[in-house]
């Protein structure tokens, strides 16, 4: 069974660090150079603490991740400064659980999180040219919003936002 969870300070950096190698792995195969295929243990931790990381478990083993952030004012684009604004980012399953449901419950956690804390909007970016996850994206309820070209990446990104529901009172 698995569980969602917030990353703990005890889980093992190195191990999640991995986990999003091998997960973008694919990706890095067809040359899209995402931080999250090179990216080093110290930079997991900086962009864990940037926000909230949530993990997926199964039978103890972390099987799958997500972060989220707050936007605001001196974040990197447009959409992303507005403070109705939500980001998500880092988000990996591993191989041998991708397409069994873990990413869609990560990304449903996270949407209620944001959406706890009053955001109206969860938005991401990713590869223009990954057109399978902007497909992903957008039969999850995203919508093109813009587009980034990102200085360490090797591609133009495409900014995807979601609307959520006013939170309930």
């Amino acid at each position: 069974m698995t569980t969602i969870r917030l990353l703990s300070p005890s889980d093992s950096f190195e191990a999640l660090t991995d986990l999003l190698h091998r997960a973008y792995a694919p990706l890095a195969a067809q040359g899209f150079r995402y931080l999250a295929t090179y990216q080093d243990a110290a930079t997991t931790i900086e962009r864990c603490a940037a926000g909230e990381c949530f993990v997926a478990e199964d039978g103890g083993r972390i099987i799958g991740t997500i972060a989220w952030r707050r936007g605001g004012p001196h974040s990197e684009c447009g959409w992303y400064a507005q403070p109705s604004v939500a980001i998500f980012g880092q988000f990996a399953v591993e191989p041998d659980h991708q397409r069994a449901g873990v990413g869609a419950e990560l990304l449903r956690h996270v949407e209620q999180r944001v959406q706890d804390e009053g955001f109206t909007e969860l938005a991401c970016d990713t590869a223009e040219q990954a057109t399978h996850l902007v497909r992903y994206y957008t039969d999850r309820g995203f919508r093109r919003v813009g587009a980034e070209q990102w200085p360490a990446a090797n591609y133009r990104s495409v900014i995807l936002s979601k609307t959520l529901p006013p939170k309930a009172a």
